[in-house]
Order: C-alpha cells, then sequence, then structure tokens
C-alpha cells in the first residue's frame, strides 16, 4: 500500500480512538458519587474524595524495644492497642469519617481515635480514655526507618500525663477522585438528607433498587436542596434524564428549577411531577443532575413502578380560570345593557330617574302583583258573598228575637 492510500486510513483510526476517548471520558465525568461503602475516606484540600476502604482493618505493627518489649499495633479505620505480655491497651476505636482529616506540613491525612480504656487516665483533659492520633504520609518514612510497600509504622511517641500516643505511619495513598460539593443535601425534608448528605450520593439512590421505588400511585414528589450560604451561587439548574425514554411523563417545578439559591436556612424545592403512561414489570429511572460550577455534578436516581397507566391530571386551575373569563364578560355585557337601556328611555321615551333604569317595569309589576290582597270572589255568584255576609250580621238580631218570644210565652205559662 502506498504511503498516500494509508494516510487516509490513519486519520480514520484516529478519529475513532478520539472519540472514543472522548466518551469515555464524558461518561467518568458525569459518574454518580456515591459515598464510599465505609466510613474510612476523607477530602484533600481540594474537595477531592479519597476512599481508604481497600485498607479497612489492615494491621500494622511496630515493635518497641525496652525492659519489657511490646508491640503497637494499628488497625487502620478501626482501633490502635498496644500488646505486651501483661494484656494489651487500647488507645482508642475509629468512629466516623469526622476522625478522618486533610493535614498540614509534613502529614497529608490525620486520623483521630476517642474512648479508649479508662484505667488510670479519669482524670485526662479530654476525659475520653486513652486517645490516639495517627500521622499518614502517602510515601515512604522520612527517616527511611521501613520500607515495607504495603506501609508501615515510623515512630511513635506517649504522653502519659494526657493517657495520648501519637503515630507517624507511611502507606501508599489512592489517586485523588472527583471534586465533592461538600455540604451539599438533598433530602425529602427541609432538614433531611436521604438522598445526598456532604456532596455524596447516599446508598439507594445511585442506581435502580426494588426497595427504594416509588409506587405507581404517588405522582408528586418534593425534594429540598440546600448548601453553604457562601457556595450556594454555584448551583446551576437541575436536568434529568429518563429510562427507558418512553413510557413515564416527567415535569420538574418549584424554585430548586428557577434559579433560587439553596442554602441551610432556605432549601429550595425541586417538586418531580410523574405520571405512567405505559405499564411495565421493571421500574422506571429518572437520573437527576445538578451542575455545580467549578466541582463534578451532583447526581441521583429515583425509580418508579408503572404497574398501569395513568390519565392526565387535569388542572384544577384552569376551570376557575374559565369561571373567571365569563364572569368578566357577562359583568360587561350587563354594564353596557345597562347604560344603554338608560340612555335610550332618558332620550327616546323622556323617562327620569328610576323610571328610566332598564327593568323597572317588570319590577314595579312584579312587586304590585305581590302586594294585592290573596281573597278572591267566586266566578258563579258575585252577589252571594254579599248575601251571605248580610244574613251573616242580621244573625245576632234575629236570635235575640227568637230568645225574647221564647222568654214571654216561658212567663205565660
Amino acid at each position: 500500500m502506498s504511503p498516500v492510500a494509508s494516510c487516509p486510513m490513519h486519520a480514520i483510526h484516529l478519529s475513532i480512538l478520539v472519540l472514543l476517548a472522548a466518551t469515555y471520558m464524558h461518561v467518568a465525568a458525569t459518574a454518580i458519587i456515591v459515598v464510599p461503602s465505609s466510613n474510612c475516606y476523607t477530602f484533600d484540600n481540594e474537595s477531592r474524595l479519597i476512599d481508604f476502604t481497600h485498607l479497612v482493618g489492615k494491621e500494622y505493627e511496630y515493635n518497641e524495644q525496652g525492659s519489657q518489649p511490646s508491640d503497637l499495633v494499628v488497625e487502620f479505620c478501626k482501633d490502635v492497642q498496644r500488646r505486651s505480655q501483661e494484656g494489651y491497651i487500647e488507645f482508642g476505636r475509629f468512629v466516623s469519617s469526622r476522625s478522618f482529616i486533610f493535614g498540614s506540613g509534613s502529614t497529608d491525612y490525620i486520623q483521630k481515635f476517642h474512648d479508649g480504656d479508662l484505667v488510670h487516665c479519669e482524670t485526662t483533659f479530654e476525659k475520653m480514655g486513652r486517645t490516639a492520633q495517627v500521622n499518614i504520609i502517602c510515601g515512604r518514612c522520612s527517616n527511611k526507618a521501613c520500607r515495607d510497600e504495603q506501609g508501615c509504622i515510623c515512630s511513635i511517641s506517649y504522653d502519659e500525663r494526657m493517657c495520648r500516643v501519637l503515630v507517624e505511619l507511611a502507606i501508599p495513598c489512592a489517586k485523588s477522585g472527583p471534586r465533592v460539593f461538600k455540604g451539599f443535601t438533598v433530602g425529602f425534608h427541609p432538614r433531611s438528607s436521604e438522598i445526598v448528605y456532604n456532596g455524596l450520593t447516599q446508598l439507594g439512590f445511585e442506581q435502580l433498587h426494588h426497595g427504594f421505588s416509588f409506587q405507581t400511585e404517588q405522582i408528586h414528589v418534593s425534594l429540598y436542596l440546600s448548601a453553604m450560604s457562601s457556595l450556594a451561587d454555584l448551583v446551576g439548574k437541575p436536568t434529568f434524564k429518563v429510562n427507558p425514554a418512553k413510557g413515564l411523563s416527567v415535569t420538574l417545578t418549584g424554585s430548586g428549577l428557577n434559579g433560587a439559591m439553596p442554602t441551610t436556612l432556605s432549601p429550595t424545592v425541586l417538586n418531580v411531577d410523574w405520571r405512567c403512561e405505559i405499564a411495565q414489570s421493571s421500574p422506571y429511572e429518572v437520573n437527576i443532575l445538578i451542575p455545580v460550577e467549578g466541582y463534578d455534578p451532583i447526581e441521583f436516581t429515583l425509580t418508579k413502578k408503572c404497574g398501569y397507566a395513568q390519565e392526565k391530571e387535569s388542572d384544577p386551575m384552569k376551570g376557575w380560570a374559565t369561571f373567571g373569563i365569563i364572569s368578566c364578560i357577562f359583568i360587561v355585557l350587563s354594564t353596557l345593557l345597562c347604560c344603554g337601556g338608560f340612555i335610550y328611555k332618558t332620550r327616546v321615551e323622556h323617562l327620569y330617574g328610576l323610571d328610566a333604569l332598564p327593568g323597572m317595569a317588570f319590577l314595579s309589576a312584579f312587586l304590585d302583583a305581590a302586594g294585592r290582597p290573596r281573597g278572591y270572589l267566586p266566578a258563579d255568584n258575585p252577589s252571594e258573598s254579599h248575601a251571605s255576609q248580610a244574613s251573616w250580621e242580621h244573625t245576632p238580631g234575629t236570635t235575640q228575637a227568637a230568645q225574647r218570644t221564647n222568654d214571654r210565652a216561658y212567663g205565660s205559662i
């Protein structure tokens, strides 16, 4: 093959490699930052995640020479012990990731251990028993005390008054991970962080989990976002992606979508409105991504089961809007007709005052009909009522005359 013909082939191969590399970089950049499976992790000075989970429980031993030889053992991210023929003394336990901080100077990281054995240490300043501080150096000991590839203890020193031991440990450190937006939380309540805590996506929301899926009938989910007020302006507008793409209608609303800054005192709300259009056996995945300027994005997954298709929910405000429009039109038309009728009766029929108002004739007739007496005369014999009334009026006189006749008859007897 000639050099001229081989050049296009090399260009094609190079383009494919560049495309694959760009795709890999994009996937790596948008990977969900999940909280490590253990509490043995920390952050460097650039807020990048450093995970030491692979070293949890690994023992580093240091042999002490003296009148009573003993060994100091550091179980990484577990505890610190001093072992001898008389037994062992615990110099504290590793509690949480808050005990693992970034160091300064020649020390890269610091681990603090508390709540050790209290015997002869009840009067210590911290009153937390025997304690230990492990200063971690990434690489080898400065004094070249050991050359173990897995790491070793370089030196130890005791503070008998404080019941404390200071340990210098050299280990091969893990590479820096993604840059985490620390202090950022996402939860189902204003002061909760079930989904994202300290910038890390919690287990159960990093991928599809049936136990964390929402039911079909739950069509609204409210998420509360909060961050440190000094960095709240770095949070961008959330976006989402649905998998499978068809079958689930999703809409994001709320102050968290309108550019409001999510602070600790006033969290913003991100409403997820979703409706099942196509039923399927496996849940739908809704991947929500929140960009943060200068940091890796916050990303988590919500899942919803769709056992049946749901009808589109009608907007209750739409009916009120229609009613309001119709009412306004009716009021305007009534006002125009009333004014037009008043002008017509004033100019043409020469009526004034209340008589000129439209509808007053009907109102007067109605009031007149309502004010009449409710009695009525029979249509057969109009004079009968008068005759009856006359006979009724004369009845007492007739009765009295009959009574006098009877009295006279009674007297003659």
